[in-house]
C-alpha cells in the first residue's frame, strides 16, 4: 500500500538538503509538485532495460548468499526476527568467527600490487552475465529527480524500494553482520562468567606502550571483519578500486566503534575486550588528557548506540550507512556511492520505523544515529593524530601491517582536507 505520512509541524516545513530527512509528508509533497509521479512513490520509474538490470542483480546476489550459504551451512537467519542487542537477549548462530587479533585466511600479506589492497583482500570483482552501469541518476539535492534512461536505479525507486531489492539488501547485510562478528549469545555467556581475576591483573598490568599495541591488535581483528563485511555489501565491490579503500580507510574506525556497542554492557558499566569481560572504569586511563578525551568518546559513542537496543538488521544496515557515507573527501564514484547509500537508507528507515516509536518528541531512532556520524569522523580523527603522537614517542614499536597502512599519515591529510 502506498505510504501516509504526516506532518507534526502544521505541513509547513523547510525541505532543503540539511532538514529533508526530518518531515517525510513534507518532502512528499515537494516530490510531487515537483513532478513525481504517485505510481513512483510505491513502485518508482524504471524502464523494462532498467527493471531487467535490476533484475539481473538482485539474482547475482542470490547466487552470492547460496554460495556464502554452502560455505557455512550452520548460519542460520530469520528475517523477520526483531533481536534486540541488549545483554539479556540471544540471536544468530557463531560462524566461525575468527577471534580478535587473529587473521582471516583470504588476507594475503605481499607485495603483488598496491600494498593496502593486498592487505585488504581487495580483488577485482568479476561482472554478472549482464553487467550493469549505476550512472549519475542523482541531483545533490534528492527532492529533484533527474532521470536519465542508463541508470540503474532512480531516486524515486530507491527512497520507497519495497520489493525484491530491499529484502535482498537487507537480508545480504544482516548475513555478512552475522558473519563477521561474534554472535550474542557467545557476548552474553561471556558477560555471565565469574570474573577471571588473572586476566584482569594481567592487563591492569600492562604498560601504556603494550597496552596500545594490544588495542592495535584488537582493532585490527575486528577490522579485518570489517573488510569482509564490506565486500559483502550488495554493490560495494563494484565500485572503482581506489573508492572501496578510501571508503575502508576512512570509515573502517568508525565501524569499529558502531560494533563496540554490542560488546558493551551498559547495565554494568562492562565491555567484553577479547577474551575478557573488563570494567569501562579500567578503560578510560591514559597519560595523555587527549588520548584519556579519545578513549572516553569512544564509549560514550558506543553508549549511546548501545541504549537504542538496536535489532542485529538495523546494526548491520546502520554500518552500511555509515561505511556509504557519500560525502567522504576524495572519492570518485559519488553517484555510484549515492545510489548505494540511498538503498541502505530506505531499509533503515523502515527497519527503524517498524521496531522503535519515537524517542523525544519527533526525534526518531534514525536521526539519532545519522547525528552519530560526525562524532565517529571526530573521534577516528582524534585517534589518528594519538597514534602519530604515539609514534613519534615510540618510533621502534611495530604495529600490524593492515592498522599501519590503513592508519598512515596519508589518512590524517585525508581527513584534515575532508
Amino acid at each position: 500500500t502506498v505510504v501516509n505520512y504526516q506532518c507534526p509541524r502544521n505541513k509547513a516545513c523547510v525541505v532543503d538538503r540539511v532538514n529533508r530527512n526530518r518531515c517525510q509528508y513534507c518532502r512528499l509533497q515537494k516530490c510531487l509538485k515537483l513532478g513525481m509521479s504517485r505510481d513512483a512513490v510505491k513502485f518508482g520509474r524504471m524502464s523494462k532495460k532498467q527493471r531487467e538490470k535490476v533484475e539481473d542483480e538482485v539474482r547475482y546476489h542470490r547466487a552470492q548468499m547460496r554460495a556464502q550459504t554452502d560455505a557455512a551451512p550452520d548460519s542460520v537467519y530469520d528475517a523477520q526476527q526483531q533481536t534486540p542487542s541488549s545483554s539479556d537477549q540471544f540471536h544468530g548462530h557463531y560462524n566461525g568467527y575468527p577471534g580478535y587479533g587473529s587473521p582471516l585466511s583470504s588476507y594475503s600479506y605481499n607485495n603483488a600490487g598496491p600494498a593496502l589492497t593486498s592487505n585488504m583482500g581487495i580483488q577485482p570483482q568479476p561482472p554478472p552475465q549482464q553487467p550493469y552501469d549505476i550512472s549519475g541518476d542523482y541531483n545533490a539535492d534528492s527532492t529533484t529527480y533527474e532521470p536519465k534512461q542508463t541508470g540503474f536505479l532512480d531516486t524515486d525507486f530507491i527512497g520507497h524500494a519495497e520489493g525484491d531489492i530491499s529484502k535482498v539488501l537487507v537480508k545480504s547485510l544482516a548475513e555478512a553482520h552475522a558473519n563477521t562478528n561474534p554472535k550474542l549469545e557467545y557476548i552474553h555467556e561471556m558477560f555471565r562468567k565469574p570474573p577471571d581475576v588473572s586476566k584482569l591483573l594481567f592487563y591492569n598490568s600492562m604498560t601504556y606502550e603494550e597496552m596500545w599495541l594490544d588495542c592495535a591488535d584488537k582493532l585490527t581483528g575486528m577490522i579485518q571483519n570489517i573488510i569482509e563485511f564490506a565486500k559483502l555489501i550488495p554493490g560495494f565491490m563494484k565500485l572503482s578500486q581506489d573508492d572501496q579503500i578510501l571508503l575502508l580507510k576512512s570509515g573502517s574506525f568508525e565501524l569499529a566503534i558502531v560494533r563496540l556497542s554490542r560488546l558493551i554492557d551498559i547495565n554494568r558499566e562492562q565491555v567484553l575486550y577479547g577474551d575478557v569481560v573488563l570494567p569501562i572504569r579500567e578503560c578510560v586511563h591514559a597519560r595523555d588528557p587527549r588520548d584519556m578525551a579519545l578513549v572516553v568518546g569512544i564509549f560514550d559513542a558506543a553508549k549511546t548506540i548501545a541504549r537504542l537496543k538496536l535489532t542485529e538488521t538495523e546494526l548491520a544496515l546502520y554500518q552500511s550507512l555509515v561505511l556509504l557515507w557519500p560525502e567522504r573527501h576524495g572519492v570518485r564514484g559519488n553517484p555510484e556511492i549515492q545510489c548505494l547509500f540511498n538503498m541502505s537508507m530506505a531499509a533503515m528507515r523502515h527497519e527503524a520505523e517498524l521496531n522503535h516509536a519515537p524517542l523525544k518528541g519527533d526525534v526518531t531512532v534514525l536521526d539519532t544515529l545519522l547525528a552519530k556520524i560526525p562524532t565517529f569522523r571526530e573521534l577516528s580523527l582524534m585517534h589518528l593524530e594519538a597514534l602519530c603522537r604515539f609514534k613519534a614517542a615510540h618510533p621502534h614499536h611495530v604495529f600490524p601491517a593492515l592498522y599501519k597502512e590503513l592508519f598512515s599519515l596519508d589518512s590524517v591529510l585525508d581527513y584534515t582536507h575532508g
